[in-house]
This record gives C-alpha cells, structure tokens and sequence, in this order.
C-alpha cells in the first residue's frame, strides 16, 4: 500500500498483549484518516520528518519523538519533506499488524483498491473516515 512493513513483535510472540511494526514510508506520503476501534497506537519517528494529525489538530515530530493516538479517535500521518520516514508503530492490544500481512497477500493499494481495502480493514476494528484537513 506504498509503505513497507516489517513485523518486529506480532501478538502470537506477546500472548496477545502487543503488536509491532516498522514502516517505510515514501516521502509525502501517508494513510488516509483512519480510526482503530480495538487498539492505542504509540508511532515512534526513526527517520524524516512527520506531520500527525489527531482529531482536527496537528503537530510535527521528526526523530526520537513518540506519538501517542488513542483508540477510538481519528488520525493520520504523513511525512513532509523530501526524505522518506521510518518510524516504528506499537499497538496494543496486539493483532492490527495481521492486517498488513492480509493486504499484502491480496495486493491491496491504495486508492487503487480501496473497496477491498475498507473490507478487510472492517476486520481488524479499522475505519477510513476521510482526507485529513492539514494546516
């Protein structure tokens, strides 16, 4: 879905309790805004600079800063700037990561196959709500 993902803890190795994962995330990209129903998410920035936009608000983090984006609340990120981001995203309870796993065993883009990609995410207690309105 233009971002590589690299599963570092999945819920199977936590008991369930957590789930991890790296992103690469190209410049100027990001997910559309989205609501996890299930899980607290915490995106650490390794590399590049972030732009987070939580609930109508926006903040920037480059690296060694944290993001906390509760469940329940709408969100997103991009990174700004010319230099593609990693960063590294924690979810508890753990299990969202199987989502990325299922997307890539079917292919899945975005916005190319965003019907299918609703479906599956509808699986996992995700929701698109929309494009983020940045500052």
């Amino acid at each position: 879905m233009g971002t590589d993902y690299t599963i570092t803890v999945s819920k199977g190795d936590s008991a369930g309790l957590i789930g991890v994962f790296e992103g690469r995330v190209p410049a100027g990209d990001g997910p559309p805004v989205h609501i996890h129903h299930n899980e607290d998410e915490v995106i650490h920035v390794i590399e590049g600079d972030y732009e987070f936009w939580l609930d109508g608000k926006t903040e920037r983090a480059g690296p060694g800063r944290s993001v906390f984006l509760p469940r329940g609340v709408p969100h997103t990120f991009r990174v700004v700037g010319d230099r593609p981001g990693r960063n590294l995203a924690i979810l508890t309870p753990g299990g969202f990561e199987e989502f990325f796993i299922k997307a890539a065993e079917q292919d899945l883009t975005i916005p190319e196959d965003m019907a299918a990609v609703v479906e599956l995410a509808g699986l996992y207690g995700l929701e698109f709500v929309g494009p983020a309105d940045w500052a």
